[in-house]
C-alpha cells in the first residue's frame, strides 16, 4: 500500500516534535558520515536545537571547513559576477518590500482600517479570511481544553488509586487495632476466673 504524502509543517505537540527532532537529527547526523566516508567528501553539519543546544559533525576540523567555506564564497562575491549578484539582490529586496507592503495593507483590512476603499469582493474576501482564522483559533482553543481535561482526567485517576491505597491500609490498621484488643480482654478475663469465692475449710 502507498504512503500517502507527509505534509510538512511544524509539529504543534512538544513531545512530539522533541521524539522527531532526535530521530531526524541523528539520520542526518549518519548520512553526513556515511557521505563523508563513501565520496570522499568533506562535510561539516551544524545543528542547533529549539533551546540552543549545538549538534555538530565534521569529516575533518569544523573550523577549518568553515573558514574554507568563507574563503569560497568571498571569491564568489568579489568575482566577476559579483556586479551581477548585486544587481539580483537588489531586485529580491525590492520585490521583498513590495510583499511587505502588500502584507502591511492586508493586515490593516482584516483589523478593520483602511476598509472604506475596498469594492464588494474585497469585503467578501476580508470576511472568508476571517472566518478561517476564527475556525482555526477555535480548533485550536477546543484541543487545548481537549489536552487539560485529559490531564485533569489523570491526576483524578492517580489520586483516586491514592485514596484507595490509604484506605486499605487503614482498615488494615484496624484490623490489627481490634484483634490485639479483643486478645487483651480475653487475658484479663482469664485472670479473674481463678479467683476462689466461699467459706475456707480447716484442716484436722
Amino acid at each position: 500500500m502507498a504512503r500517502g504524502k507527509v505534509q510538512l509543517r511544524r509539529i504543534e505537540n512538544a513531545s512530539s516534535r522533541q521524539v522527531t527532532f532526535s530521530k531526524r537529527r541523528n539520520g542526518l547526523l549518519k548520512k553526513a558520515y556515511e557521505l563523508s566516508v563513501l565520496c570522499d567528501a568533506e562535510v561539516a553539519l551544524i545543528i542547533f536545537s529549539q533551546k540552543g543546544r549545538l549538534y555538530e559533525f565534521s569529516s575533518s576540523n569544523v573550523q577549518k571547513l568553515i573558514q574554507k567555506y568563507l574563503e569560497h564564497r568571498k571569491e564568489q562575491i568579489t568575482g566577476p559576477e559579483a556586479e551581477e549578484r548585486i544587481q539580483q539582490l537588489k531586485h529580491d529586496v525590492m520585490i521583498c518590500a513590495q510583499k511587505i507592503e502588500v502584507l502591511e495593507a492586508s493586515q490593516k483590512k482584516l483589523l478593520g482600517q483602511e476598509v472604506g476603499s475596498c469594492s464588494m469582493e474585497e469585503l467578501q474576501e476580508i470576511d472568508n479570511q476571517l472566518e478561517i482564522s476564527l475556525n482555526k483559533i477555535r480548533s485550536k482553543k477546543a484541543q487545548m481544553f481537549k489536552d487539560q481535561i485529559e490531564k485533569l482526567q489523570q491526576k483524578e485517576k492517580l489520586l483516586l488509586q491514592v485514596n484507595r491505597t490509604l484506605s486499605f491500609r487503614l482498615q488494615n490498621e484496624y484490623k490489627q487495632m481490634e484483634i490485639g484488643s479483643c486478645s487483651q480482654s480475653t487475658h484479663n478475663s482469664e485472670v479473674v476466673t481463678e479467683l476462689f469465692i466461699g467459706i475456707p475449710t480447716t484442716k484436722n
